[in-house]
């Protein structure tokens, strides 16, 4: 037995203490703190709001909303309320005298979250809840959303009548300017390409509405054009140029845009039955 002690401590002489800085720092625990609801008739649960330290407001604490709404009421009595009045683009397309704002503190019973984006609008949904229930607990002035919601991990006790906040580390971004940047991007994506070729190539092509046989007809082939040289006539069946099909007037237009002038390119006609191989060779435009 002493032998085994002496052993032992010897090899712990020679074990280097750990310094301090490398010693693991233990996470901290996040705290879950309890919410009280109210439950409406409607199955809506209502919290107590602060905003700022003012208040407490009753809101609706919607997981299903994508922003924080609160009424005009509150956004003066908390001292939010801009004055530029209702907002541009998007938001004010969704109402008169709406504001995108940032709430300072937002607080939900004990549970706190920071630079919380909201709007301040008077929301027909919600001022027809306020009014039908207004008369049994009081004013319902807004819905809490994601921006504030997305921080937490949530349970909810429906018999309990209370909600558990968990903080999850997650902070949302700006969602009425992302909604906003994927909107206009969408706007771009839908709008009507202009396409002019680069080049001169001096002939028209048409197509009828019911035509849906493959390729565009030739119109008008003008003299001493680059069509004209390359041996186009009008009346002939355009099926492609230099590999591009053109089915339609628009297919026409944007395979022609892709040759760059003084490039030599093989255009297929069809031409009384036959396909033909014409090579044309745009002229530089003015």
């Amino acid at each position: 037995m002493l032998r085994s002690f002496l052993i032992l401590g010897l090899v712990a002489g020679f074990i280097p203490t750990l310094p301090a800085q490398d010693k693991p720092t233990p996470k901290p625990v996040e705290k879950e703190l309890v919410v009280p609801i109210e439950l409406l008739p409607s199955r809506h649960f209502v919290v107590l709001v602060k905003l700022n330290d003012k208040g407490p407001y009753r809101l609706i604490l919607d997981t299903g909303a994508p922003l924080t709404i609160i009424n005009s009421r509150i956004a003066k009595d908390a001292g939010l309320t801009k004055k530029s009045g209702g907002g541009g683009g998007l938001l004010g397309m969704l109402g008169g005298g709406l504001n995108q704002i940032q709430v300072a503190k937002m607080q939900v019973g004990d549970v706190i979250a920071d630079k919380s984006g909201a709007v301040v609008m008077d929301h027909p949904t919600v001022t027809a809840i306020s009014e039908a229930f207004e008369k049994e607990s009081g004013p319902i002035d807004g819905i809490i959303g994601f921006p504030f919601f997305a921080r937490f991990a949530m349970t909810v006790d429906y018999q309990k009548k209370e909600v558990t906040f968990k903080p999850n580390g997650y902070k949302p971004g700006d969602y009425m300017q992302d909604l906003m940047n994927s909107m206009s991007k969408l706007e771009e994506k839908n709008k009507p390409r202009i396409i002019a070729p680069a080049g001169l190539w001096g002939f028209t092509v048409d197509k009828e509405t019911m035509d849906d046989a493959e390729g565009v007809t030739v119109k008008t082939v003008y003299a001493e054009s680059a069509a004209a040289k390359g041996g186009l006539k009008s009346g002939d069946r355009l099926l492609t140029i230099d590999g591009r099909w053109t089915d339609t007037i628009g297919d026409t237009t944007l395979a022609a845009s892709l040759v760059k002038p003084g490039t030599a390119v093989k255009v297929v006609v069809k031409r009384d039955g036959k396909e033909v191989k014409l090579t044309i060779t745009p002229t530089t435009g003015n």
